[in-house]
């Protein structure tokens, strides 16, 4: 199981904040952008990625929301904001709740959802500019890929991942967090991973 994971320090954690302009809510729009990315093929999806957003805007931080496209689950690209809106609505307490198949949302840290994948026997790799290649780095089946909005990832998270996690670099230009994605699945693909 490969696994992606979007970070973003302001996009909105509920329902209700997220009914506006996207931008306006956390930068949303690039947290769309980045599933569209991270799950969608032409015509197809791909069922072998669990897509993790991890917000920690206001009013109520931190939400992590997965998605693994199901048989059943009612998205397309057009319909990804009310998605996500519709998971930050249902919300509650206490619980990982399903709210759409393959769909959940609950209150979990940025850190320790990535020591769960860890301690799952995943390897986790960081896209940092300054990292190792991406195209000579060793991936296993087990992967999980964490990418930051455009602010990046807090430096205290960033200090403790840097003790387990191998950082690698999509190039030397600087991409949307969206096509980085897109270029982490598309080496992924070529690999047969």
């Amino acid at each position: 199981m490969k696994h992606l994971i979007y970070f973003s320090g302001k996009a909105v954690t509920s329902g209700k904040a997220l009914s506006g302009d996207l931008m306006k809510a956390g930068r949303m729009d690039i947290a769309i952008h980045s599933l569209i990315q991270g799950i969608f093929l032409s015509h197809n999806f791909r069922k072998d990625v669990k897509f993790h957003f991890i917000f920690y805007g206001m009013p109520d931080p931190p939400k992590h929301i997965e998605i693994q496209v199901k048989e059943d689950t009612p998205i397309s690209k057009k319909d990804v904001a009310k998605v996500i809106q519709k998971l930050l609505y249902k919300y509650k307490e206490g619980e990982k709740r399903e709210v759409l198949p393959g769909c959940f949302v609950e209150k979990k840290s940025f850190l320790r959802v990535v020591e769960e994948l860890e301690e799952q026997g995943n390897q986790i790799f960081i896209l940092n500019k300054r990292g190792e290649d991406l195209r000579e780095v060793e991936i296993g089946e087990n992967c999980v890929f964490v990418i930051g909005d455009h602010e990046g990832l807090p430096k205290k998270e960033m200090k403790r991942l840097k003790q387990t996690a191998i950082p690698v670099s999509v190039g030397s230009k600087t991409y949307f967090a969206s096509q980085v994605f897109a270029v982490v699945n598309n080496e992924l693909d070529r690999r047969g991973i």
